[in-house]
C-alpha cells in the first residue's frame, strides 16, 4: 500500500475491537474521518479502534478506467494487488499481536477499497468477526477460489455487501454477480440494495 501511515483513531474506552476501513479511488482515508468523528460524537462504538489506510498515489483519469471499473477488472493489477493484500493481512497481524482477537476485527471498504477488503479479508489466516464492502466487487474473480483454498478461515464469517442500485462507477451487476459467486463458493454473503 503507501509508505504513508494509516490514520488512527483510537478506541475512546477500553479497547476491545478494531475496524480498518479502506477509502476508493482517488480518496484517502481521511475521506472517511467524518463517520468515526460522528461516531465518537455521539458516545458510539467507544470501544473500538478505527484504521482508516491510505493508498498511494498515483496518477489517474476516468477516461484510464473507461468511465467505470470495467476496465479496471478486465486489467488487474495482480501484483500490486497482492501487495495489498499482504498489507492487510500484516494490519490484521498488528492487532492480533496487540491483544485484539481476530474475531473481534472487522475489514471493511468502500468501492476499490471495498473489492480489497473482500479479497484480504477471505484470504486472511485468521477467522476475522465480519467483512464490508460497499459499492466493490470481488478481485481476481477468476483465480479466487484457488487464493482462497490454503486458507478458508473465513468461510463461516458474515460478509455483507451493500451496493446501489444506479451506481455510476461500480455496475450493480458486478457487485450482485460478485456475491452471488460468493455465495456458490458457500460463503456467508448478505447483499443489501439501496437506491
Amino acid at each position: 500500500m503507501s509508505g504513508k501511515l494509516p490514520l488512527v483513531f483510537p478506541a475512546a474506552s477500553r479497547h476491545t475491537a478494531t475496524v480498518i476501513f479502506v477509502h476508493g479511488l482517488g480518496d484517502t482515508g481521511h475521506g472517511w474521518a467524518s463517520a468515526v468523528e460522528n461516531w465518537r460524537r455521539r458516545e458510539k462504538l467507544s470501544e473500538v479502534k478505527f484504521i482508516l489506510p491510505h493508498a498511494p498515489e498515483i496518477p489517474i483519469t476516468v477516461k484510464q478506467l473507461g468511465g467505470d471499473v470495467d476496465s479496471l477488472v478486465r486489467n488487474e493489477d495482480t501484483e500490486g494487488i497482492k501487495r495489498s493484500q499482504k498489507y492487510f493481512h500484516d494490519l490484521i497481524q498488528e492487532e492480533v499481536n496487540s491483544g485484539i482477537p481476530p474475531e473481534r476485527i472487522v475489514l471493511g471498504g468502500f468501492s476499490q477499497g471495498g473489492a480489497m477488503s473482500l479479497l484480504a479479508g477471505l484470504t486472511c489466516t485468521s477467522k476475522l468477526g465480519g467483512i464490508v464492502g460497499l459499492s466493490s466487487w470481488l478481485l481476481l474473480s477468476k483465480t479466487f477460489a484457488d487464493l482462497v483454498k490454503p486458507t478458508d478461515a473465513n468461510r463461516q464469517t458474515p460478509v455483507m455487501m451493500f451496493h446501489g442500485d444506479a451506481d455510476p462507477i461500480v455496475p450493480f451487476q458486478r457487485g450482485k454477480l460478485s456475491a452471488d459467486l460468493l455465495k456458490e463458493l458457500g460463503y456467508d454473503v448478505t447483499f443489501k440494495t439501496y437506491p
